[in-house]
């Protein structure tokens, strides 16, 4: 008997499984074809959207234009400027405090960044600098010297990184004032970044658009 060599075996063996299954109608891994032909891919919602959701503050079912930008657009144009204040406070006796639970001071070094996408038409800044530091100032002398407990109220943890949400949030409207009063269309336009420093340890911040 003559005996086929074995490539030709190889390939009569692959066209016979293939004729066979294609009239068993069923798959190379024993799944009918028509179920794998109607497989839809399984596209589970990703975890770090979810988490990305829950730090934009939004969360199932809340409207889509109160989530806020998750990172900062590329605005090569930056400007710093630097305060600084001194506070008293407590975080109400919590534990997870620990002895910074009770009533403590604590002397903030405040930095701000503004940051825009081009330099003014005319002076060729980010922002005057002028303004900016007074805008700073105005909104820090609010808690200069002040018992944080007292202005926020009982229950409220007035982190370092909740005071960098709260001075910023007093920028934005004190920008807004600013440029509304002296009805100046092009006034500072960008994002702005404010940095609270309790040591050269540790610090905290919080950034956004400045409108």
């Amino acid at each position: 008997v003559m005996m086929m060599p074995p490539p030709l075996r190889l390939c009569i063996a692959i066209v016979w499984s293939t004729f066979i299954l294609s009239k068993a109608d069923t798959s190379l891994f024993g799944v009918p074809s028509t179920a794998v032909s109607n497989l839809t891919p399984l596209r589970p919602k990703s975890a770090l959207s979810h988490i990305h959701q829950k730090m934009r503050g939004g969360g199932d079912g809340e409207k889509k234009d109160a989530v806020l930008p998750t990172s900062r657009p590329y605005l090569p144009y930056t400007l710093a400027i630097r305060d600084s204040i001194m506070i008293a406070h407590s975080f109400h006796g919590h534990p997870s405090f620990g002895p910074a639970g009770g009533m403590h001071g604590a002397t903030y070094t405040v930095d701000v960044e503004f940051a825009s996408a081009s330099l003014h038409p005319e002076c060729n800044w980010v922002i005057d600098i002028g303004v900016a530091s007074d805008l700073l100032a105005e909104v820090l002398k609010k808690y200069n010297y002040k018992n944080l407990d007292e202005l926020f109220g009982e229950g409220v943890m007035t982190t370092t990184e909740f005071m960098c949400k709260t001075i910023h949030d007093g920028i934005v409207e004190k920008l807004k004032e600013k440029y509304d009063k002296d009805g100046d269309e092009i006034g500072f336009k960008g994002w702005f970044k404010v940095s609270l420093w309790e040591s050269h340890k540790a610090w905290a911040s919080y950034e956004g658009p400045s409108s």
